[in-house]
């Protein structure tokens, strides 16, 4: 059967599948990435890190790429405006032996547009190539780019950027087809990554607006790209990649949105795997933030956002959840 589900290779080397998790600040961290992987992902991305502060030896943006019990290969991602800063990140990344190492160039944050980082690169496409050339010439692991369109609707580079990136030994672009200027506003316009596809030959990621296994089968279906990377779609809901392998593969689909017990076991799964590497009251604090995202949508849901406010342990969370099921059995 001809199916939309595929292995990607990057350099030679196989991602086996073509669904991957984007890297989000403050979100994909180890446990989480561990617990997509779980669930489907091909492969994660780290939460993006600052060449700067690892040239400078900082130890707490070296605990945001610790690889995850599960991760046979993971992604990290760089955000950087030093060519410098750059290659002596990468030699220390290279040391994690990820599968890929990632530079962000569309972050549009003002406080990394100010340091010249992210989405700033988009208007000095000639650059992203000599960043990526200086990293392929460093180490040995596949290099990539994650683009937007272009700083504004009046300079659209996207494709100037991909091509200096691609000449100088990119192995993978990804597009969230959005300018830095529409932030997460408007709508993705898909035309773009079609585009992006007719003019490089390395694999090309998707990504913007895909919130449903049906949104990442659209986008396949009509860009002709060779994969998608959920982002926002993916917060409190790693069954997302279940359900869209499933799609792809041309297996029946799972209707409907998971119970609200699966949605709780999923998140304590999450909390659980926090606690192996953080302290339980700072992993339940963390975990504050993905729980408002697991229980939207939810009857009752409110009362849960409300509760967790005060929560700093696991059998508090458990005895929440179980409260909260025992409540609401027909969820």
């Amino acid at each position: 059967m001809n199916t939309l589900y595929k292995t990607i290779n990057i350099a030679g080397k196989p991602i086996n599948g073509n669904i991957l998790l984007a890297p989000l600040a403050g979100y994909t961290d180890a446990a989480f990435r561990s617990l997509c992987i779980e669930y489907g992902a091909a492969l994660g991305f780290t939460e993006m890190i600052s060449a700067e502060a690892v040239y400078r030896g900082s130890i707490k943006t070296l605990e945001l790429i610790r690889r995850g019990d599960n991760e046979r290969d993971f992604g990290i991602q760089m955000f950087t405006s030093s060519i410098e800063a750059a290659v002596s990140c990468a030699q220390v990344i290279e040391k994690e032996a990820p599968f890929i190492i990632d530079i962000n160039c569309g972050c549009s944050v003002p406080k990394i547009l100010k340091s010249g980082a992210g989405a700033a690169l988009l208007q000095k496409p000639r650059f992203i190539g000599e960043l990526v050339k200086a990293l392929v010439n460093t180490v040995s692991i596949p290099v990539s780019v994650k683009l937007r369109l272009g700083w504004d609707i009046h300079s659209i580079s996207y494709l100037e950027a991909a091509e200096a990136a691609v000449r100088n030994g990119a192995s993978m672009v990804s597009l969230h087809p959005r300018t830095r200027s529409q932030g997460f506003t408007g709508k993705a316009d898909w035309t773009h990554l079609a585009e992006l596809k007719k003019h490089i030959s390395v694999p090309v990621i998707g990504s913007g607006d895909l919130f449903t296994p049906e949104d990442a089968e659209k986008m396949l279906r009509e860009t002709h790209i060779d994969g998608v990377m959920f982002a926002r779609g993916a917060i409190g809901n790693p069954f997302i990649f279940s359900r869209t392998k499933s799609l792809l593969n041309g297996d029946d689909p799972v209707s409907g949105n998971p119970s609200a017990a699966t949605r709780l076991s999923a998140a304590l799964s999450q909390l659980k795997m926090m606690c192996a590497y953080k302290p339980e009251n700072v992993a339940c604090r963390e975990m504050r933030k993905h729980i408002a995202h697991y229980v939207k949508g939810l009857f009752g849901a409110s009362e849960i956002r409300h509760r967790i406010n005060s929560i700093e342990t696991i059998r508090e969370y458990e005895a929440m959840m179980n409260g909260f099921l025992a409540r609401h059995l027909d969820q």
